[in-house]
């Protein structure tokens, strides 16, 4: 079936795992396989140095995955959530490949930091996935051929990213993925497929500014800002998500 009505349960992956009732939050269930059916997302990947990454890490369960040159991958997600079961907000993704120590083969990105502009998804992600959702003000911005994020966290500019609003190249597949976290202090693999844009944007042409705020303190140990080395864009994507696991 072609993207427009196709479901992403029809894939694999997280997907096919048994349904699992978490519980209530809010009066919300919480149900997995958690499926996304909307949401606009920026994906950019960074060639970073890996000490300063692995500093940003908390705990000692994992280590960043270090390539060629003694270097580690950073990936920026700006995502846009339309159509959510835990809300239509926006988020900032800053994560890191890395592994559980002792275990170089089981990659996947450690999200250290991520701002949202909603509490429920807020407290969701804190007590049902473990990660690091923080409320702050966040906001898309839609011009017709460009697309501007302002974040400010602890009401301190943090950052600011514009780019071009590329058209898909093609229609996007899932992609399996694996995040990692820390949920009620033991380490965790949350498992999802996601869709990534085949917009290709031309990273000269992303803008990266970066405030006073802590946050972009941490980026610029890693050497931003700068061009990415990957910069890629898409509109009504889609995703699920996986209960998460212990490791």
């Amino acid at each position: 079936m072609g993207p427009e009505t196709s479901s992403v349960t029809d894939a694999g992956g997280p997907a096919a795992e048994p349904a699992h009732h978490w519980g209530t939050l809010d009066g919300v269930s919480i149900d997995f396989p958690m499926v996304v059916e909307r949401m606009h997302s920026l994906t950019l990947t960074y060639a970073v140095p890996a000490g300063p990454a692995q500093a940003l890490l908390p705990g000692d369960a994992f280590e960043v995955a270090r390539g060629e040159g003694d270097t580690a991958t950073l990936v920026v997600a700006l995502v846009d959530y339309r159509q959510n079961p835990w809300g239509d907000y926006d988020e900032v993704n800053l994560g890191l490949l890395s592994h559980p120590v002792g275990r170089p083969d089981h990659v996947g990105a450690f999200v250290y930091r991520m701002p949202v502009d909603q509490e429920f998804t807020k407290r969701a992600g804190n007590e049902v996935l473990g990660l690091p959702k923080t409320v702050e003000d966040l906001a898309f911005e839609y011009a017709q051929d460009r697309v501007t994020m302002r974040l400010a966290t602890g009401g301190t500019h943090a950052m600011t990213v514009s780019w071009p609003r590329a058209a898909a190249t093609g229609a996007p597949e899932l992609t399996d993925a694996t995040t990692f976290s820390y949920l009620d202090g033991v380490p965790t693999e949350l498992p999802l497929a996601i869709e990534l844009g085949t917009g290709l944007v031309d990273p000269a042409e992303v803008e990266v500014e970066l405030g006073p705020a802590p946050l972009a303190d941490e980026l610029r140990s890693l050497g931003l800002p700068r061009a990415p080395d990957l910069a890629v864009w898409g509109e009504d994507l889609r995703g699920v998500f996986g209960r998460p696991r212990p490791l």
